[in-house]
């Protein structure tokens, strides 16, 4: 009859050889069990504890060759943060949380995670929200120009808000925002010595008046359109760099300055002995224009032919005006350029574009304070 054994007493016997040191024979004779049993028993004991020490070693090396796998792919699409500062660490630590754990993360990048776990409670600084919050109004300050106010008008206008910013921190910040005013091309100039035939330069380039009416500049550029050109004639105060007179005509006759000029005197009745300073055109050189100057008191003055530095001012407010308004634009027609170019005129460049030469205010508000102060 076949003896059977329970497993507790196949474990004891098996525990005399494996962990006292008896042998197979001593212990099989003892326990009154056949040799070959026992032998069977012990070799049964055994395989499983060599096939644990296989699956843990199998183990460690899928937990190493998983963490090699990950660490290769996290630097793949990261090699280029490891030279980054923290803070784009981080943001590109959540932005693989979903692939990734956060320790294997931070381990690579070589980074804390209790920083980054801080960081996600306030990712943004007080400096960096500041600045967001101030590239806000620098934005609005550039669409409000038109696109036309580099940082020095900015920051000035930013000022006038009651902001406190220096010029480098609104520049930094617009080269960042990719900001840019709308500047022009250089001219050049071509200088002569002959002199007016027309009038005397009464002017001499001496563009700084303390008074209002005391000297206009007048000038005339043309403005393209699909229609054909549109000319624009222009009549400036010195002292506050105000368009005061304008007029816009299909063609360049006489009539254009007349009116640009008719209007000066209609806005400036009081004004008399005024020195009213324009190139050598053959429409400030006729005798219709002169005589004008003459029924209204106004004392002409011309450039030295050739000479465009002697009517700075004029060819500048032109400059302005085609560089912030015209520049790489074609009108439709006439009548949607004389729109446009009455909107610049009348409603940004008299009213509220910020003039370096006034201290960084607008023509009209130049001269309001000039009225409060005299």
């Amino acid at each position: 009859m076949n003896k059977k054994y329970t497993d507790e007493f196949k474990q004891e016997a098996v525990r005399q050889v494996v962990e006292k040191g008896h042998s197979v024979p001593d212990v099989a004779k003892r326990l009154g069990i056949s040799d070959k049993s026992l032998y069977y028993w012990v070799s049964k004991s055994s395989r499983p504890a060599k096939q644990s020490a296989e699956v843990e070693e199998i183990r460690k090396l899928k937990a190493e060759l998983k963490r090699v796998t990950e660490e290769r792919d996290i630097l793949k699409g990261g090699r280029r943060v490891l030279c980054k500062r923290v803070k784009e660490k981080y943001t590109f630590i959540k932005s693989r949380l979903h692939i990734y754990r956060v320790n294997s993360l931070c381990r690579i990048l070589n980074v804390h995670r209790s920083g980054f776990y801080a960081w996600l409670k306030q990712p943004i600084s007080n400096t960096e929200q500041e600045n967001a919050r101030l590239l806000d109004c620098i934005k609005a300050s550039y669409v409000q120009s038109g696109g036309v106010y580099g940082s020095p008008r900015i920051t000035h206008e930013l000022k006038r808000q009651g902001e406190q910013c220096s010029e480098n921190r609104v520049a930094k910040l617009m080269r960042q925002a990719k900001l840019k005013a709308n500047i022009g091309y250089k001219r050049r100039y071509f200088k002569s010595s002959t002199p007016s035939v027309a009038a005397d330069n009464h002017l001499q380039q001496q563009f700084v008046v303390c008074q209002p009416d005391k000297a206009w500049v007048a000038d005339i550029t043309y403005i393209k359109t699909y229609e054909g050109w549109l000319y624009l004639a222009v009549v400036l105060d010195l002292f506050s760099r105000k368009v005061i007179g304008w007029s816009m005509q299909p063609t360049m006759t006489l009539d254009i300055v007349v009116k640009a000029l008719l209007m000066a005197v209609w806005r400036r009745p009081k004004a008399t002995q005024v020195i009213v300073h324009s190139d050598q055109g053959s429409q400030y050189a006729s005798g219709d224009y002169r005589d004008f100057l003459k029924a209204h008191n106004l004392i002409p003055s011309m450039s030295r032919r050739g000479h465009c530095l002697d009517n700075a001012v004029a060819e500048s407010f032109f400059h302005s005006l085609k560089t912030e308004r015209v520049k790489r634009k074609v009108y439709v027609n006439r009548s949607e350029a004389r729109a446009d170019l009455f909107d610049y005129i009348e409603m940004f460049y008299n009213r509220t574009r910020l003039h370096s030469h006034l201290g960084h205010v607008s023509p009209d508000e130049y001269e309001k304070l000039y009225s409060m102060a005299s």
